[in-house]
């Protein structure tokens, strides 16, 4: 009897398939999502990610804070793709997308735990951290290549130039011994005359 009043109560206000559904772990009221709980929507992600690549110095500098506060003091699924993304994000001093890429990793290996909007945000970013972090990888070694090969150069033509200023100093002698010899030579030639 008590069943039947809550099925007819449930059936009235229009519940009972999403009170069922929730009891089974199905409920689809979020867009196609299983309501995950404390799960922030895609908007959240993606106004913070546009306020990230859009914002002054000091609101990056904010928003990579508290998402690194966020992922340190309530570890979960959620704020870890927070700071993940955070940190994918390129254009401000905190990116970091080798880092990114290991945490987006990390959050992908908690798939259920994870909404399909959370999932597609997680995926396409480890993609553009890794590329970007191989990217930043090659950019770094082929400076260092570069600084090397500079400092190389530098190292021959400060070599070449020590070279030159010594057989400049060796031409210079040989002149004033020349310059001293000539002299000797017209003082002789004069004293003859005399």
């Amino acid at each position: 009897m008590v069943a039947f009043a809550m099925a007819v109560l449930l059936s009235g206000c229009g519940t009972t398939e999403k009170v069922t559904g929730w009891l089974r772990g199905d409920d689809k009221s979020a867009g196609g999502d299983a309501a995950i709980i404390g799960a922030p929507d895609v908007e959240t992600y993606v106004n913070e990610l546009y306020e990230l690549s859009t914002g002054d110095a000091r609101k990056q500098s904010n928003i990579y804070a508290d998402a690194s506060d966020a992922a340190r003091l309530t570890p979960g699924p959620s704020s870890t793709l927070r700071l993940g993304l955070v940190l994918a994000t390129p254009g401000h001093p905190r990116s970091d997308p080798a880092t990114a890429a290991q945490l987006l990793r990390q959050v992908l290996a908690q798939e259920p735990l994870l909404t399909t909007a959370e999932l597609a945000l997680a995926t396409i970013y480890l993609e553009s951290a890794e590329l970007l972090a191989a990217t930043t990888s090659e950019a770094a070694r082929l400076r260092d290549a570069s600084a090397r090969v500079a400092r190389a150069s530098e190292t021959e033509a400060s070599r070449r130039i020590a070279a030159v200023e010594a057989e400049n100093q060796r031409l210079r002698k040989e002149l004033a011994d020349a310059e001293q010899k000539l002299e000797a030579i017209t003082t002789i030639e004069r004293s003859i005359r005399e």
